[in-house]
């Protein structure tokens, strides 16, 4: 449950970085009753456990979605621990072809949890044999080309597969139908974080004083990873430059260092908000275009900063383009025109 924070001046991301992936396992939780935050989910998803404990019977197949870095990964481990079983872990762009699937599939043992990250790029072919397995537990396995080809079913055994994905409007809606249980994971509160970075802190040995998971809380973009991935910079920036313990001003120090402003906006997403303000007077303004004015591909200004600053009611989404919104105005320490939109209800984010 932890994410990128923008080390070398990058994107406050909540992808994992690769280098990190061995801390990361460190800091997930292993049980249902350890996993902060998401109560309603973790609720739903102990009821579906449970009941397919009673029957004897594996469990429907599970679907989580929701942004990067909220949990997903560590609620499929959580549910193969919970169940007892071994856990098969595979993401959507690896399954290119249906062979790919069946080869995983055929190895599985009855009781076994299959976890598909990124589900929703999961390639076509692998996609229409899911259906199948899904179903009735058995795959058809295609042996020869043209008119002589023939089809093989091949029996596999029980299993729970469980899909996680960050854009859950991208899934087929006949793969969608066939998950028993789905669950929307939302961002967090600021307390949950504030849980999550003292357990954190517990596992890692680090001297985090109240005041300092606070502020750290606040500006984690009310997502776990990014919480787990500032509490590790502004420990470095403590060890280093104070006494080793995280207090609120060392906190704000540290996190200033990182270009990690005081509502969680990190150097990217202060440069789309400036380029869109001064550059375009605030837009409308097509993505493409703004991405261009700041440098980075548009797919990362629409997939890294865009879900943040809309949720912080800074940038408007409309059909002729981005709009800033009052508040970005003001964040920039700027006169609001007159034709700004307004600000939309409150949200975890405002301070």
């Amino acid at each position: 449950m932890t994410g990128d924070s923008g080390d070398s001046g990058g994107p406050l991301s909540a992808a994992a970085d690769p280098a990190e992936i061995d801390l990361e396992a460190t800091l997930r939780p292993h049980r249902l009753g350890e996993f902060i935050g998401q109560a309603r989910v973790c609720e739903q998803l102990e009821l579906v456990l449970q009941g397919a404990r009673r029957r004897g019977a594996a469990p429907d197949h599970v679907l989580l979605s929701g942004p990067p870095g909220l949990g997903k990964t560590s609620l499929a481990m959580i549910v193969a621990a919970e169940l007892g079983s071994a856990i098969r872990v595979t993401s959507g762009p690896a399954l290119e072809r249906a062979g790919d699937l069946a080869a995983m599939l055929s190895n599985l043992v009855v009781g076994d949890v299959l976890f598909i990250d990124e589900i929703h790029r999961i390639a076509r072919p692998a996609e229409e044999m899911l259906y199948l397995a899904m179903e009735d537990f058995r795959v058809d396995v295609v042996v020869g080309k043209g008119p002589g080809a023939t089809s093989i079913p091949l029996e596999i055994a029980p299993f729970t597969l469980v899909g996680a994905t960050t854009r859950s409007g991208a899934l087929t809606g006949p793969l969608r139908d066939r998950f028993g249980f789905t669950a929307h994971m939302e961002f967090y509160e600021s307390a949950d974080l504030e849980v999550v970075l003292r357990r954190s802190a517990g596992i890692l040995g680090i001297d985090l004083r109240l005041d300092g998971a606070a502020e750290i809380a606040s500006r984690s973009r009310g997502t776990p990873r990014v919480a787990n991935r500032l509490l590790r910079r502004v420990r470095d920036y403590a060890e280093v430059r104070a006494d080793g313990a995280v207090t609120l001003q060392v906190a704000k120090e540290g996190l200033a260092v990182y270009d990690v402003d005081d509502l969680g906006l990190d150097r990217l997403d202060r440069a789309v908000l400036t380029a869109l303000v001064r550059t375009f007077g605030g837009g409308p303004v097509g993505v493409s275009t703004l991405a261009v004015a700041v440098g980075e591909e548009s797919a990362t200004v629409e997939e890294v900063c865009e879900p943040f600053l809309v949720r912080a009611g800074m940038l408007a989404r409309t059909p002729r383009g981005r709009v800033a919104t009052a508040s970005a105005w003001r964040h920039l320490r700027l006169q609001v025109p007159p034709d700004a939109p307004g600000d939309p209800p409150p949200t975890l984010f405002d301070s």
